[in-house]
């Protein structure tokens, strides 16, 4: 019973500590915030972590298979892809990457929700569109990481 216990506690602490990656600029993160309309013929995508969980994991997010950055709790990157295409936004996970594949509409900003859920080694990863109404209010808080590093190969 005393092995369960210190399993346990160990995880939570896994869990719930911090993890920092590069941010970008202050500038460049208020800029982001203003929540501009993308160029033309591109979407905007502002992909968040915000979660309580998970605060000491750090998880690649990829966009259409390229790097976009290594995630850490309270940040958001914001990329913008050629609208009008279906793209695919991948996320790290403890046994396989979490994807979510959809329709892009040019003109249109979308916020996707990184969020992480326990695993059996580790926490694991996940994914999910969000309303702009919430996506707006969540990224707001966070600031912006420096996109272009992950922790693991492509």
């Amino acid at each position: 019973m005393k092995t369960r216990a210190l399993v346990v506690l160990g995880a939570l602490v896994i869990l719930s500590g911090c993890a920092s990656v590069e941010m970008a600029d202050k500038a460049a993160s208020a800029k982001a915030k203003e929540f501009n309309a993308p160029r033309p013929g591109q979407a905007g995508v502002y992909i968040y972590r915000d979660s309580f969980v998970g605060k000491a994991l750090k998880k690649d997010v990829l966009v259409d298979g390229k790097c976009l950055g290594e995630s850490a709790a309270d940040v958001f990157f914001y990329t913008e892809v050629e609208g009008g295409k279906v793209h695919k936004i991948d996320t790290e996970s403890e046994f396989s990457a979490n994807t979510l594949e959809m329709l892009f509409d040019a003109g249109r900003n979308y916020f996707v929700r990184q969020f992480i859920k326990m695993g059996v080694f580790v926490g694991g990863a996940g994914v999910e569109l969000v309303s702009e109404e919430a996506g707006k209010k969540a990224v707001a808080g966070l600031e912006m990481a420096k996109p272009g590093k992950c922790g693991t190969p492509e």
